[in-house]
């Protein structure tokens, strides 16, 4: 069974078509505490949460690492569990970040990630970024021998173009394709959706909360830790974050009308964009997680859908969705 067969037998069965994305278990939106992130991962097995998704170089590994121990600690929960993890971003000599995507990284970095997450295989393995200077057609070959040694069960792509999916498949089939995508952020529309759809992957929808915005609990974005993603995000700075802001208060009135939680609509919204669309939303916390996982149990009608758009259009976020140095190698398009 293929991995994105899998997604759709569980989803028949129940479980939850949200996933959970780990970057804050890695310290990435502040310190973390291991004993409630323990706690939140433990519920995320117990509600049928499976896709977990993290990278190398969140916390430098930190949250491969504290994924590995909970598992190591759970005997059984591996196997109820879609793995998934990344490659690419690296840092140079110098501590600078870049991308690389040869396959002696790419085999050196399955190794260190396998380690840390105490597993012989991941089921899933993302190009994190891609890499101009490697033609994509050559990863995904050296992917795909892994494929066939067992350490990846499938491949992933991460921020790429429509264009740079169609490449990689004419290689090896692709079963997932991640990018941001929420109610402030609708790129992917200008093609990438419809791409994953007509090729058969996955379309994993990355802050579907908009990096917690449309949860509607940040009021002051000058509170966050300094070492928070967020602090340098221009969504989150000055002028854009009280234009933002006050999309926001709408957006919350419309919610409790509804008589949901702001958080679940936002990734209800995802889900109601396609059916192979998996809302990765992140938290530390299970209470969280919950309401995220709640997102499965809201019917938007098409005229529900209508409405929410005209509130919150494409393009009425104030600010970029990442500051120059996070556009590290993400494929512009549209």
């Amino acid at each position: 069974m293929t991995l994105v067969d899998r997604f759709f037998a569980d989803r028949a069965r129940g479980l939850s078509p949200v996933g959970l994305g780990c970057m804050s278990f890695g310290g990435m939106y502040g310190p973390t505490d291991e004993a409630t992130s323990r706690a939140t991962l433990a519920r995320a097995v117990d509600i049928g949460v499976r896709f977990w998704d993290t990278a190398n170089i969140y916390g430098e590994g930190v949250s491969e690492e504290f994924i590995g121990r909970f598992l190591a600690d759970h005997p059984g929960s591996r196997e109820r569990v879609i793995l998934a993890t990344k490659f690419a971003i690296t840092k140079s000599a110098d501590g600078k970040r870049v991308v690389d995507n040869s396959a002696s990284h790419m085999r050196e970095a399955l190794t260190a990630s396998l380690q840390r997450l105490r597993t012989d295989h991941v089921d899933l393995y993302y190009v994190h970024r891609y890499d101009p200077a490697v033609p994509i057609e050559e990863t995904i070959a050296a992917l795909a021998e892994e494929v066939k040694a067992g350490r990846i069960g499938a491949i992933g792509l991460s921020e790429v173009s429509p264009d740079t999916l169609r490449r990689a498949v004419s290689v090896h089939p692709i079963a997932a394709v991640q990018s941001e995508y929420s109610l402030w952020t609708r790129t992917p529309e200008f093609g990438l959706i419809d791409a994953c759809a007509e090729l058969g992957a996955l379309f994993v929808a990355f802050s579907p909360l908009g990096r917690g915005f449309f949860g509607g609990l940040l009021d002051d974005p000058r509170t966050l830790e300094p070492s928070d993603f967020r602090r340098a995000n221009p969504r989150f700075e000055g002028v854009n974050w009280q234009r933002n802001r006050a999309h926001l208060r709408s957006y919350l009135d419309l919610a409790a009308a509804w008589g949901v939680s702001p958080a679940a609509l936002a990734v209800a919204w995802t889900l109601a964009k396609g059916r192979h669309i998996v809302p990765i939303p992140g938290t530390r916390t299970a209470a969280h997680l919950e309401d995220d996982a709640h997102a499965a149990a809201i019917e938007l009608t098409a005229e529900r859908l209508a409405e929410l758009e005209r509130l919150l259009p494409p393009g009425f976020a104030a600010g970029d969705r990442y500051s120059p140095s996070q556009w590290l190698h993400v494929e512009r398009y549209g």
